[in-house]
């Protein structure tokens, strides 16, 4: 069975090197917060391009410490798009802020930077722009609108390690990065682990007390704060797979040109490619048009190819989170019920792509 993600071929492919390190790290009696987390923040930030890097627990988390980094309070507003992992808007509400959803372009699936200006109350607090499925949103027109408006922006590249708007990595935009390891994104780790970016200072050392129990030094707290701390096993194999992130965004992205060039099938759209932007293809994402969406996914899976939904429900629709929707997202909701993932991780092997080619073009 193909799978539209399979983490377990990068550990197979880095063996040697994960199993040695994780023998090092349990051999070295120290488990939070050491050496292989400095190192790994160290060579997160010179690969992103920042100043600061702060190991945390998992992505989720990660932007609740930047919402506290930056006093957000109840009742506060932030923008950002429907279209999301469930992490995004839960982050915002655990920290009782109200999540504003923006309706997202048909063409890539990222956040209508046109629709924000007009949901801009003095209640908005801060921007979370997200970089879905690996492909970076306009960058250059939230820009604009946080200097505008004064508006702190978060990115939340959990899906979008390394990729790039102007040749420029993502995460380096705005005041805050937030990153997530899941065990499937393009950096993962075998667990949860995430990661904030940030170049100011004051900020940097505001998320590290908030990561751990506001501790200056260890049992001394000067703020409160909590348990969001990174693993030294992650860290270890984080680092080890930092090494080889580029080489796999590569290969994911040689893997997709191939699906573009090749996939003909006109019962499906395939996704859109700007040349101002690096897309890593976190996800590859067809829509299937017609209302044929489970026909499609049935068929694949009589032939051994398991696609996914990312995501069938919309946050604003979502139990949860309905009380904060105002306004409906017509591209958002449309959008998805036509979607599918399908394999694209940078160990499918030739024969695993041309039999993906040649299963939907015969759809």
């Amino acid at each position: 069975m193909l799978f539209f993600a399979n983490p377990r071929s990068e550990y197979i492919y880095l063996k040697k090197k994960i199993d040695s390190k994780i023998k090092k790290v349990l051999n070295s009696n120290s488990y939070i917060l050491g050496k292989e987390v400095e190192k790994f923040e160290k060579n997160f930030s010179d690969y992103l391009g920042v100043n600061y890097s702060v190991g945390v627990s998992n992505g989720t988390d990660a932007i609740i410490l930047a919402l506290q980094a930056i006093n957000i309070k109840k009742g506060d507003e932030i923008i950002t798009t429907s279209h999301t992992a469930f992490a995004t808007i839960a982050a915002i509400v655990d920290v009782g802020a109200v999540p504003v959803f923006i309706d997202i372009n048909e063409n890539d699936f990222t956040i209508d930077v046109s629709k924000i200006e007009n949901k801009i109350t003095k209640k908005t607090k801060a921007i979370i722009a997200v970089h879905i499925y690996g492909n970076p949103v306009d960058l250059k027109e939230i820009l604009k609108i946080k200097k505008k408006f004064k508006i702190p922006l978060i990115e939340d590249c959990a899906q979008a390690h390394g990729a790039e708007y102007k040749n420029r990595k993502v995460g380096t935009f705005g005041d805050f990065a937030t990153f997530s390891f899941y065990p499937t994104k393009n950096l993962s780790t075998y667990g949860d682990g995430g990661m904030v970016a940030t170049n100011n200072n004051k900020i940097y050392k505001k998320i590290k007390l908030l990561r751990e129990y506001g501790w200056k030094r260890k049992n001394f707290s000067t703020q409160k704060g909590s348990n969001k701390r990174l693993d030294e096993l992650h860290a270890g194999i984080l680092s080890i797979k930092l090494a080889h992130l580029d080489k796999f965004n590569n290969k994911r992205i040689s893997i997709a040109k191939k699906f573009l060039k090749k996939i003909k099938s006109k019962k499906l759209i395939l996704p859109n490619i700007s040349l101002l932007k690096k897309h890593v293809f976190h996800l590859f994402v067809l829509r299937i048009k017609n209302n044929r969406r489970d026909d499609f996914l049935n068929y694949l899976k009589k032939r051994n190819i398991h696609a996914g939904i990312h995501y069938p429900l919309p946050n604003h629709l979502q139990k949860p989170f309905r009380k904060f929707n105002k306004t409906k997202l017509p591209v958002t909701e449309k959008i998805s019920n036509e979607i599918v993932s399908i394999p694209n991780y940078p160990l499918l092997k030739s024969s695993e792509i041309n039999k993906i080619i040649k299963v939907i073009n015969s759809f």
